[in-house]
């Protein structure tokens, strides 16, 4: 996979959104098109909390 650039404040935005509505990692990953270590990270920076790939919706 090719390296995108930066994350930009809109992208930001919508990491925050994806967190906030509960989202896996997995379903980050195909809605940004970045990699999970790259979303964890900026997840991290940001103070936001994805749920790992297997976890179960309620």
């Amino acid at each position: 996979m090719a390296r995108k650039p930066r994350w930009s404040f809109k992208e930001d935005r919508r990491l925050m959104e994806l967190a906030r509505s509960s989202k896996t990692l997995e379903e980050v990953v195909k809605a940004t098109g970045r990699s999970p270590e790259r979303i964890k990270k900026m997840a991290m920076r940001l103070g936001l909390s994805i749920k790992p790939r297997g976890a179960t919706k309620k």
